[in-house]
């Protein structure tokens, strides 16, 4: 068995004792057959609860070539296992998986953000090796880096399970514990989007045991709302338990998210974390979307299919990402973008490939 199936076993292993699955391990496993899905590697499993239960199949996958990472799609509806519509079966769970969390990824603060463009609302997901969260020194490094002050926790904040909660300026912010994983890998899918540091995100999303919810609410002053949660988020990393954030569709590592917060103490904005840019390769060209954009309001970017650099590509999207928060730039549809007289880029309103909704179509 290679490193990749042996991984694979573990962990569906792990996901079939959790607690709101078999709650144990199960009795029996063994991989049962594999195959290939949107350009990813699955393996189809069949297990036994106890030892005179029935086989009943499951999958686990989404592996790029022999990567011991994956992209979280690891289910079972617990339905018996027959060799002949195993694989349908499975191609059907990941199919549904898929559809669920690309959903989710345009309105993870609980709204439909593809509809709802009033912007100024941030959450993000903190992850966290061990289920804690010293409160004391959050407060501690929060005015050490930002000269913000925190409040101590009031006993209705407490029965609601948030852990701080203040006012700053006028808007609201919160820090909640969950002494639980992000259910269904979710962190875990969304990881591999980040191509920079895309086996130390998706290491970071598996190894996760906790998390911390942090939000903050400032809808008349979306950037210094994406300002105040970049520095909470930002204390938070700091934490020697944290091992990364979930956020705008993707996993930052502590030290990349904290060097981007960095800026603000030198007056600049601080983009990278609070837009990702993404990019997608086949066969018809590079494909690119913005994640994030639909938090201040304004409507997602996309680039279909291009035939230029990926390098170009991502400067391009950021810059324009960079254009509409920081200069309050307006794209129309129908209209013409460039950065000289001679260049005229189409900019084109419908409905997202990549993202939840519409999106801004910006041909390059």
């Amino acid at each position: 068995m290679n490193e990749q199936k042996k991984y694979a076993t573990a962990v569906m292993e792990e996901w079939l004792s959790h607690p709101q699955e078999l709650g144990k391990k199960p009795a029996r496993l063994e991989i049962a057959g594999e195959f290939d899905l949107h350009d990813l590697h699955y393996y189809i499993f069949k297990f036994k609860k106890s030892a005179f239960d029935s086989w009943r199949v499951a999958v686990c996958g989404g592996y790029e070539g022999d990567s011991l990472g994956h992209c979280g799609h690891i289910y079972s509806e617990m339905e018996p296992y027959d060799p002949s519509t195993a694989e349908e079966k499975c191609v059907a769970m990941v199919e549904n998986l898929r559809q669920y969390w690309m959903e989710q990824a345009a309105g993870q603060e609980g709204e439909d953000q593809g509809t709802d463009h009033s912007g100024g609302n941030f959450a993000g997901f903190v992850l966290l090796s061990t289920p804690e969260f010293d409160v004391e020194e959050f407060r501690r490094v929060l005015k050490e880096d930002w000269g913000i002050e925190c409040p101590e926790a009031s006993e209705s904040t407490e029965d609601q399970g948030i852990a701080v909660a203040f006012c700053e300026d006028g808007m609201m912010a919160t820090v909640g514990l969950m002494e639980a994983r992000i259910p269904d890998g979710e962190a875990e899918y969304w990881a591999n989007s980040n191509f920079m540091t895309r086996d130390q995100s998706v290491a970071a999303a598996q190894n996760h045991q906790a998390h911390l919810l942090v939000a903050v609410l400032g809808k008349d002053t979306p950037l210094k709302a994406g300002e105040l949660f970049v520095k909470i988020a930002s204390t938070c990393l700091k934490a020697s338990n944290a091992l990364g954030i979930y956020d705008c569709g993707t996993v930052w590592l502590p030290e990349n998210y904290i060097n981007s917060a960095e800026l603000l103490k030198e007056g600049e904005f601080p983009l990278a974390n609070l837009v990702f840019v993404g990019l997608y390769q086949n066969e018809k060209g590079i494909s690119s979307w913005t994640n994030g954009l639909r938090s201040f309001g304004k409507e997602e970017l996309e680039v279909i299919e291009s035939s230029q650099s990926p390098s170009e590509i991502f400067e391009l999207m950021y810059n324009i990402s960079s254009y509409i928060l920081q200069q309050g730039a307006v794209l129309r549809n129908g209209e013409t973008l460039g950065y000289t007289a001679e260049q005229k880029l189409s900019i084109t309103l419908s409905q997202g490939v990549y993202v939840e909704g519409q999106s801004l179509k910006i041909g390059f």
